[in-house]
């Protein structure tokens, strides 16, 4: 693990460098938040960021933030100054660390950030095989290509290559391609130059520069616009990249895993996806099942879910009641994992004190709050009550339903715009361009979840 230290720390710089590196980190030190957004720009790795609070870490988070710079943000002070805690936490930071550091506490944080989130958690046949052939392939510098719904645990199988192969001692950089405008991608896989254009201010690595002798993740490729996919391509071949306003090539040494939710083939037919990139990228392909055709894991990974987000939120973990177990046994699970692991964080928060009861579990189509007190705007509860009674719909606007059903839907995902896309079987940019339309009409939009 790599932590970069801004600032001073109110002297204790060297204390707590030496707490990180007696727990296995390696430390790089800047003295001001320019300093520390350039060692951020040129890619060296850092997993976690410690900021000076006396420093301005608003300004420093919105730069980040403006860069598209997804590094965890720690503001560090001295106990007592509780305003200047708060106002670092609203401004973004993550966590605020007391001086002089602690070391149980420093640990607690590292451990935090290097924590294991990303186990491969299965126990049905259905896994044997693919997980098998992962771990096979791993140690080659193969180009992967991991196809299936969406929410089966993609980037997971991607990770899991990564810690079995060679290159596990080097970064493993993921790039959700479906997430990012076109006009930014290019700039964020590649990066560019001072000046290259309008908010170019410095000189940016891209996240192929940054994954160097490691592997990067090129989530939901099928996204990817064709004239990308050309550059792509060229990287695949001659093992070089150019940055955006560069005047020279830059070699770099990556593997590359790919993932997909769709019919590759068909896209390829359709002249949306290149062959000759397809073929590229499909040296292997592993194509995970969903979760109803792993029944078997569905328990196993209830549980794990429960014990994270127990714990996430400071409570006591508390196992399913029969009923609640048969109730997730007997669904099919249409956003596959993500589903899973939305429902379960939603039943340890509302569940019962000593179990987590049949009531607790919003499956899709059920109402979110009890129906005794439906919402009159686009939640759940009112689609599920017009359900009932198709009459109702009379005197609303298909725009109206649409936007009802979309918001609802992205409601019971958490906010997760990947999960409510694939739910609803839209693009996830179609759906982007739908909340944003939302967003200016002054309609109440779900603030984005984890995952996308």
């Amino acid at each position: 693990m790599k932590i970069l230290i801004v600032g001073t720390l109110n002297g204790q710089v060297g204390a707590a460098s030496q707490i990180a590196v007696k727990r296995g980190a390696k430390v790089i030190h800047t003295d001001d938040i320019t300093q520390g957004l350039d060692s951020l720009r040129q890619g060296k790795g850092i997993d976690l960021v410690l900021v000076d609070i006396q420093l301005d870490i608003e300004t420093f988070i919105t730069n980040v933030n403006a860069e598209r710079i997804s590094t965890p943000v720690v503001a560090c002070g001295v106990a007592t100054d509780a305003q200047a805690a708060v106002r670092a936490i609203r401004a973004g930071a993550q966590e605020y660390l007391p001086l002089p550091p602690d070391a149980e506490l420093i640990g607690a944080v590292l451990s935090a950030v290097a924590e294991e989130s990303h186990a491969m958690i299965y126990n049905d046949p259905a896994m044997d095989n693919v997980v098998r052939l992962g771990k096979q392939i791993a140690p080659s510098d193969a180009s992967v290509l991991i196809t299936g719904e969406s929410g089966t645990g993609k980037e997971i199988m991607a990770r899991f290559i990564h810690r079995n192969s060679k290159r596990k001692d080097g970064p493993f950089i993921a790039v959700n391609c479906a997430a990012i405008p076109e006009n930014l991608l290019e700039s964020e896989l590649f990066g560019h130059e001072k000046g290259a254009f309008t908010g170019a201010v410095a000189r940016r690595i891209g996240k192929f520069e940054e994954a160097n002798n490691g592997t990067i993740l090129l989530d939901e490729i099928s996204e990817m616009d064709v004239r990308l996919q050309a550059k792509l391509l060229r990287i695949l071949q001659e093992r070089e990249i150019d940055r955006v306003g560069g005047k020279k090539p830059v070699p770099v040494n990556v593997r590359i895993l790919a993932t997909s939710n769709r019919n590759m083939e068909q896209s390829v037919a359709k002249g949306e996806f290149r062959e000759d990139l397809y073929f590229r990228l499909n040296v292997v392909n592993l194509q995970l099942p969903s979760l109803k055709e792993r029944p078997k894991d569905i328990a196993v990974l209830s549980e794990h879910f429960i014990k994270k987000y127990a714990k996430a939120n400071e409570m006591d973990e508390r196992p399913l009641s029969k009923g609640a177990l048969q109730k997730i046994l007997a669904h099919n699970w249409p956003g596959n994992v993500r589903e899973l692991e939305n429902t379960m964080h939603r039943a340890v928060l509302i569940g019962g004190p000593t179990e987590i009861g049949e009531e607790a579990i919003m499956l899709s189509g059920s109402p979110m709050t009890a129906p005794s007190a439906p919402t009159q705007e686009a939640g759940a509860p009112l689609l599920a009550a017009q359900a009932e009674n198709p009459a109702d719909f009379v005197g609303q606007t298909v725009a109206d339903m649409e936007r009802k059903l979309i918001i609802a839907t992205l409601d019971h995902c958490l906010g997760n715009r990947t999960h409510a896309a694939n739910i609803l079987g839209i693009s996830i940019r179609t759906l982007r361009n739908k909340l944003k339309l939302y967003g200016d009409e002054g309609f109440d939009v779900p603030a984005a979840g984890s995952g996308t």
